[in-house]
């Protein structure tokens, strides 16, 4: 894994190991780089490993964010994870959808009645992400109930979830804790780091499809390029909802994509006329119960319909059922029409 030696020849011990990799990136003008694939791994691994001071931990991952992360560092932080997870049990999801946003400046997650759209056409769905016990309402987990979506308590438990009813949330801590430590650091560095990228791609079941939103534009050729060195069969990477994989209706979304090593762009249709409404405006904001009244037909809403059903059509897309975004939408709104013939109400 790229292991730094010491004089020995032996591996050097951890903390010589992220340190070296800490003087890489941080040398200064001219004389710093950025981490190799091995080398990004290697620090990974020794980082959730716990033997590295939380010092030496913070100045890599704040370094590797004032540089910019590439495409090598985010691969080999998605390598080491996926080495330290443990095998998957069981049943294994056809779709790995990734929620990890913090929610501050978007709505009710619509996307999750997408989700379970999918599970009972068929497709198993795995989402993850942290548990964020007693978070807003407009938390993903929070918001699983109304859903119809089950948290899972571990990874058994998801593929159990999975074997009966096609979907299933998994949170962080009880299939990766050392990785949700990892994530928490930055209510202490006060930023996001390449832990957060790297955990949108990883993936723990191994899904052979996998969605991802983004917030800032700039990380979707960043995460389909790492996708392709990573060998990912079929990703999908979108600028969506306050960065969860979720569409706009009234924006033309762009897609950077990845399937069976070769990359493809696109752009969705707008579906509604152009609105000033956000995701995370509208008459049911913060009442995770409205997506059950809207799953149920209670409560009529054409924008929150069509965030779902738009964010359905991409996750057709993503899985390859559809080649062209505006059969993907015209097929998501038969299933949506559909729902209740699907899934018992």
């Amino acid at each position: 894994m790229g292991e730094t030696q010491g004089t020995s020849g032996t591996p050097a011990p951890a903390a010589a190991r992220l340190a070296a990799h800490v003087r890489a990136l941080g040398r200064g003008p001219g004389r710093s780089r950025s981490l190799t694939r091995e080398e990004a791994a290697d620090a990974m691994a020794v980082m959730l490993a716990g033997e590295a001071a939380p010092e030496a931990v913070g100045a890599l991952l704040m370094l590797m964010r004032y540089r910019g992360e590439t495409p090598g560092e985010i691969a080999g932080f998605v390598s080491a994870l996926r080495a330290a997870m443990p095998g998957w049990p069981g049943t294994r999801p056809a779709l790995d959808w990734p929620c990890y946003a913090a929610g501050r400046s978007r709505g009710l997650p619509w996307f999750l009645l997408a989700a379970r759209i999918l599970a009972a056409t068929g497709t198993p769905v795995l989402l993850h992400g942290p548990a964020r016990r007693g978070a807003a309402p407009a938390a993903v987990p929070a918001a699983l109930p109304a859903a119809g979506i089950p948290m899972a308590e571990d990874a058994p438990a998801a593929s159990r979830h999975l074997a009966r009813g096609g979907i299933a949330f998994l949170p962080l801590d009880a299939y990766a804790p050392a990785a949700q430590r990892l994530l928490d650091l930055r209510a202490v560095l006060g930023l996001r780091s390449a832990v957060n990228t790297a955990l949108r791609m990883s993936n723990p079941a191994a899904a052979a499809t996998s969605v991802q939103g983004v917030f800032h534009p700039p990380y979707r050729p960043l995460q389909q390029a790492a996708a392709r060195l990573l060998g990912d069969p079929s990703t999908l990477v979108i600028k969506g909802g306050g960065g969860e994989f979720e569409r706009h209706p009234s924006k033309a979304i762009s897609l950077w994509g990845q399937r069976v090593g070769e990359t493809w762009r696109g752009t969705t249709p707008v579906l509604l006329p152009e609105t000033a409404q956000r995701l995370a405006d509208g008459p049911s904001a913060g009442d995770p119960e409205a997506l059950a009244r809207l799953w149920a037909g209670e409560e009529e809403d054409d924008f929150a319909t069509a965030v779902v059903t738009g964010t359905l059509a991409l996750a057709l897309l993503a899985l390859g059922r559809v080649s062209a975004p505006d059969t993907a939408d015209h097929m998501a709104e038969g299933l949506w029409a559909r729902r209740h013939d699907l899934v018992p109400a």
